[in-house]
């Protein structure tokens, strides 16, 4: 990760790792790619097009909640973004309450961007956090907080 952080270049060999077919391998690129973004989210918009391809393919665990956690950072057009929100409902149903809990925290951070979207997701993160996992019903207590500030 601090190679990357050094030489920006090599940002793009860590993305094409995200579809290498071991799952270690993806799972690393992932997380560095997510810390990376956190810091440096303008890197990520050159890859967008693959990045919304991947993370409707994506099936393992690691690679869709870091996805969630950087999807929210593109910059999208509408129908992107309203692709994505129906993504991340998807993600919703993953099995991996992580994933789910990061599909929540990405669907608020694109509600609080684009407005349209906030009635829906506010009522989504009420249900979740009624009935959800001890993850889901926390984080979504914070993020109902988010949302009535807004």
């Amino acid at each position: 990760m601090a190679r990357v952080r050094a030489r920006p270049e090599l940002f793009a060999e860590l993305v094409t790792a995200l579809a290498h077919g071991d799952a270690g391998v993806c799972m690393r690129a992932a997380d560095a790619m997510e810390k990376i973004t956190r810091q440096h989210p303008e890197w990520v918009l050159p890859h967008k097009r693959g990045l919304l391809a991947l993370a409707v393919n994506a099936t393992q665990a690691e690679l869709r909640w870091h996805l969630a956690q950087v999807l929210p950072r593109l910059t999208l057009t509408g129908s992107e973004r309203a692709k994505v929100v129906a993504l991340l409902r998807g993600y919703l149903g993953d099995h991996s309450r992580i994933v789910k809990t990061c599909a929540m925290q990405a669907l608020v951070d694109i509600a609080l961007v684009d407005r349209r979207y906030l009635a829906e997701v506010r009522e989504l993160i009420e249900r979740l956090t009624a009935q959800g996992s001890p993850a889901m019903r926390a984080r979504g207590r914070k993020l109902l907080t988010l949302i009535a500030a807004a």
